[in-house]
């Protein structure tokens, strides 16, 4: 759902920003093309080893992504099962096409993660792979992880089972043509039943306290032969297909933890102190949170559209720190909670564009059938919160270079005038603001009576594209 979206119109700014990009892929030293030996592993991988023993076509799989995705992770199939649900999730089969220790494996270490930049993706598995013979493409055979998680009446899990099978996608949906469909009323079989699902599982999540922020974002996005910038909220469609695999991570975790190895996705818990400061901030930008109301009880309740609670969305997100993974064989970590999430939390459910979920499949398919964990995936699994960690920061400073270059693209003809801001936070003589068109984020001296929350006027002074750099000055 776009709710704006700033052009850069000069082709000469346009042209200065395709620089700025090919330089900073250079500057942080992102992978390019993959080399030939590579490409020819994975040419040779032509199908699943070994084939699995189980076959799962009879279930009418279906795709919901982004428009124009080919690395299909994900298939689901829905239905009722007594008071509750059966949910059956089949993922990319992955680890049937990477041989633990071959160049493919090799190079997929290094990567660690698909990296999205503003100029192209970068995957992490040749496209041969990851866009093809591995992805779950409608009308093909593939093999696949296939979940099968029996829900209760409430949307709760009661029963998990993870075996490879061969699966068919019968069709493939972007998120806008399955949101328009069940606007509609013309979603049957299992888009039908993902509103219903999706429903109780948000339930679930406020229940055990957990929080989702799914907040407005900028985003890159290619128009007229170059660049823009567009405010985009998550479709509803979006919200209910990720409460799926959230579902399915926690069940992930819950078998590892159980069998005492695996890996996890875990994060601290904010201490009372960021609370306490949470709290204060909520209040100074009008939009206090009360004491009997739990923290994603009450972001879920924010108005997206309302520019404190955009503020207040901002300081949310800073509350939560420290994300990371704990590999353990033998010993549970001490704390396994993904604190977000407000439950133990693993990657388990995109293969084909994350490192680690790689791992977390193997051991969970070992695990539900009783048998013993790989040798390979069992001496690895220390290694890769250190690799994930290294992909993540490469990830996260890429987003925001790229994000930064395309904003400075964006104001680049317009130094001198002036805008409406709102402040989002204040840091020593500093202020965070967002403009609200074009949709920027940038820093402008403060005054001693600048306040989150506030609106203020601001004049842009400089805009330097192969930095990102973007100066603003108090208009009064």
């Amino acid at each position: 759902m776009s709710a704006l979206r700033s052009h850069i119109s000069a082709s000469v700014a346009q042209s200065e920003l395709a620089t700025a990009l090919a330089d900073l892929r250079t500057s942080l030293e992102l992978p390019s093309e993959f080399p030939a030996e590579v490409l020819a592993e994975a040419e040779a991988a032509t199908s699943a080893s070994p084939p699995p023993e189980r076959d799962r076509r009879d279930l009418e799989f279906l795709t919901i992504d982004p428009v124009g995705s080919m690395d299909l992770d994900q298939a689901l199939h829905l239905a009722r099962r007594g008071g509750g649900y059966t949910v059956h999730y089949a993922i990319a089969d992955v680890p049937g096409f990477v041989s633990p220790d071959g160049t493919v494996d090799l190079e997929a270490r290094e990567r660690g993660q698909t990296l999205y930049a503003a100029d192209g993706r970068i995957p992490l598995h040749p496209p041969v792979l990851s866009e093809d013979r591995v992805s779950l493409l409608p009308g093909v055979d593939r093999s696949a992880y296939v979940w099968a998680l029996d829900l209760d009446e409430a949307g709760a899990v009661v029963d998990t089972r993870l075996e490879r099978a061969v699966v068919r996608s019968h069709e493939r949906l972007s998120y806008v043509e399955a949101q328009e469909r069940i606007d509609a009323g013309a979603a049957d079989g299992s888009l039908a039943l993902l509103q219903e699902i999706g429903r109780l599982r948000i339930e679930q999540e406020r229940a055990r306290g957990g929080a989702s922020l799914n907040s407005p974002e900028a985003e890159i996005v290619r128009s007229d032969g170059g660049y823009a910038l567009e405010w985009r909220s998550l479709l509803a469609v979006e919200d209910w297909n990720a409460q799926l695999s959230l579902m399915t991570g926690m069940a992930a975790a819950q078998l590892m933890v159980e069998a005492r190895v695996g890996i996890l996705r875990t994060m601290p818990a904010p201490d009372a102190s960021r609370v306490a400061a949470f709290r204060t901030q909520t209040d100074a930008l009008g939009r206090p949170w009360p004491q009997s109301v739990s923290y994603g009880e009450y972001l879920r309740g924010l108005d997206r559209t309302d520019p404190a609670s955009l503020a207040v969305m901002r300081a949310a997100g800073g509350l939560f720190r420290g994300a990371g993974y704990e590999a353990f064989d033998g010993t549970v970590p001490r704390d396994p909670v993904q604190s977000a999430i407000a439950a133990p939390y693993a990657h388990v459910t995109a293969p084909l564009r994350r490192l680690v979920d790689r791992w977390g499949l193997v051991v969970c398919e070992a695990v539900s059938a009783g048998r013993e964990v790989p040798a390979w995936a069992r001496q690895s699994l220390a290694a890769l919160p250190s690799l994930m960690g290294v992909s993540t920061q490469r990830a996260s400073q890429l987003e925001s270079a790229s994000v930064a270059r395309v904003e400075a693209a964006v104001l680049a003809d317009r130094v001198g005038e002036r805008f409406e801001a709102t402040v989002l936070e204040v840091r020593d003589d500093r202020a965070v603001v967002q403009l609200a068109e074009p949709p920027v984020t940038a820093t402008c001296p403060a005054s001693d009576r600048t306040r989150p929350g506030q609106r203020v006027p601001v004049v842009l002074a400089s805009a330097d594209i192969a930095s990102g750099a973007v100066e603003l000055a108090l208009a009064d």
